[in-house]
């Protein structure tokens, strides 16, 4: 996310800048169009005969007065929709273990190597300085980026669009928005994790990476 791990960075995680893998080529968004409707781990009614297949929108309810929307491509393979849900339930169990005030660890089992030592530290932050989150996060316009190696030796880049400006950071003693809201509520970025198989066949995040704006790779999450 940045050179650290900071109450500004919200939900996901980045690598400090020293361990970042080379620069990936510019990221080019999904054409996917902008859901209204929402549903709790639902998918939306197939089209009629004839008609173009839509992107469905998913809503996952973190805890009272948080939530999560996913915006879905039409129609992923099997290994991306996999990988779409992992970050999904990541975003989702981090925010859980805010709100419940580092009770839940949900989210631990979906990370591995560096990103897991950032995910915990990430939460972390939140607890030591009393802070907790209101309001919903947006997932869109995933898009698999960058694929290596073959079988279970298999990984993956996954690019989101992170949408956070209907968050807010509160005071989680009072319960109410503290004065001065970090940059996270005001724009969108692009979360990069990097992906790979476990033995069981499952995929696991492994390294966060991100870019904001005016990064160009940052650029395809404007609407």
């Amino acid at each position: 996310m940045r050179a650290v791990i900071a109450l500004a960075l919200l939900p996901v995680l980045v690598l400090p800048a020293a361990c970042a893998p080379p620069e990936p080529p510019p990221f080019v968004p999904a054409d996917l169009s902008s859901g209204t409707g929402a549903s709790v781990s639902t998918a939306s009614p197939g089209p009629s005969t004839g008609e173009a297949a839509a992107p469905r929108t998913e809503t996952v309810r973190v805890a009272p007065g948080v939530r999560v929307v996913v915006e879905w491509p039409v129609a992923p393979d099997p290994d991306r929709s996999a990988m779409i849900e992992v970050f999904r339930d990541y975003v989702a169990g981090a925010f859980r273990a805010v709100t419940s005030e580092g009770r839940d660890t949900g989210y631990l089992g979906l990370v591995e190597h560096d990103a897991a030592d950032d995910a915990s530290a990430w939460a972390q932050a939140f607890l030591d300085r009393r802070r907790s989150v209101r309001g919903v996060a947006r997932l869109y316009m995933p898009n698999v980026s960058a694929v290596s190696g073959s079988g279970d030796d298999r990984g993956a880049q996954l690019d989101v669009c992170v949408d956070e400006t209907r968050m807010r950071l509160l005071d989680a003693s009072t319960g109410e928005p503290v004065p001065r809201q970090p940059d996270w509520t005001r724009k969108p970025f692009l979360q990069s994790a990097a992906m790979g198989r476990t033995e069981d066949g499952s995929w696991r995040i492994r390294l966060f990476r991100h870019a904001e704006l005016p990064d160009e790779r940052a650029k395809g999450c404007l609407r």
